[in-house]
């Protein structure tokens, strides 16, 4: 996520990102997982055909998701497209291997003649920590130690660490290295803690803004204190990115209508997992019109994205445009809508 040094609006990144929301066929019952994937490709190939900046897949561990090794996907995507950006929505780091995140991204940039990014998070979900025998207990400690690792492997070379996670490393060479010298292009996955903000300063990463409720607004502060810390610790500027969920149909309405059944269903199935009450139409709309769902027709959603912008002087935008079990054929024309009417307008809004 590297800002150009020339115009801020032509500079403006606008992606797309996805779970693999598990989708519901025409009769109403649930595709499988292949399935699901198999659309997915799909969806990144229109994607870069209708001039989406990037695309990001999410890693989960769960029956409502099909994306458990989203960097297989996009090895898939970097062969079927020639300009979209490719990478993660996130990474969950603290349950990988730092050195097989890092040769998995490298040889997926080395597909896609360098459009690779790895964004890298602790995740939202818990489920891959008992999956691949991590303790809960140690959630803290194997993202500290693993980033902190990762973060030396970046920009290639001969990489020397220790840590309490794994035996110490001494000028291990790790490959394949990234072509022509570059550093493996990465960010952090912040959910709004200074804490968050503060640790990826501290590593030079950029930060994506995961905004997923309340007005977006809110979060200018984490914006402040990232630039704020950079600054102190001697850094460079860094770009900030946004990730919000949304959905993008012919009309506000069309839009309100297709999405709100399935979000419902998804946010009360994880909002029981967390002791939250059911949503209710009221919240789902009091999201559109003051909060982090990006939901309408072209004009509203590019207009509420262009204020996102402006109010937090980020230079990514990804919309998460699966939400809950909406069909693969209302998905595509989303993705449509957002590339060629939707992203024109924002540039158009801001220039």
């Amino acid at each position: 996520m590297q800002r150009s040094k020339g115009d801020p609006v032509s500079a403006l990144e606008l992606g797309l990102d996805t779970f693999g929301d598990v989708t519901a066929a025409p009769d109403g019952t649930l595709l499988s997982h292949a399935q699901v994937i198999r659309d997915v490709l799909e969806e990144g190939i229109l994607a870069d055909t209708v001039g989406v900046d990037f695309i990001g897949l999410g890693e989960h561990h769960r029956d409502d998701f099909a994306l458990s090794s989203p960097d297989t996907v996009l090895a898939a995507l970097a062969a079927r497209t020639s300009r979209i950006r490719l990478g993660t929505a996130v990474t969950v780091l603290s349950s990988d291997d730092p050195i097989r995140v890092f040769q998995r991204f490298s040889t997926l940039d080395a597909l896609s003649n360098g459009r690779a990014e790895v964004i890298l998070g602790r995740g939202s979900f818990t489920e891959s920590f008992p999956l691949f025998g991590f303790p809960l207990s140690d959630y803290e400690r194997l993202f500290s130690e693993k980033l902190d690792l990762l973060a030396a492997l970046l920009g290639g070379g001969p990489v020397t660490w220790s840590g309490s996670i794994r035996p110490p490393l001494k000028d291990q060479l790790v490959f394949p290295p990234i072509e022509g010298g570059r550093p493996l292009r990465a960010s952090i996955g912040v959910g709004g803690t200074p804490e968050s903000v503060v640790r990826a300063a501290h590593y030079g990463l950029p930060i994506m803004l995961a905004i997923i409720g309340g007005a977006p607004s809110r979060f200018r502060p984490y914006v402040e204190l990232f630039q704020r810390a950079l600054a102190q610790m001697g850094k460079v500027p860094l770009p900030v990115g946004a990730h919000s969920p949304g959905f993008v149909a012919e009309t506000d309405e069309a839009a309100r209508a297709q999405m709100f059944a399935p979000y419902k269903a998804m946010r009360d199935r994880i909002g029981a997992e967390r002791g939250w009450p059911p949503m209710g139409r009221d919240e789902f709309e009091r999201e559109i019109s003051h909060g982090a769902l990006f939901v309408g027709g072209p004009e509203t959603v590019a207009r509420k994205i262009a204020d996102t912008v402006r109010t937090l002087g980020i230079a990514r935008f990804g919309l998460k445009y699966s939400a809950g079990a909406i069909p693969h054929d209302q998905l595509m024309r989303c993705i449509e809508l957002y590339g060629t009417r939707v992203i024109p307008r924002v540039r158009e809004l801001l220039a």
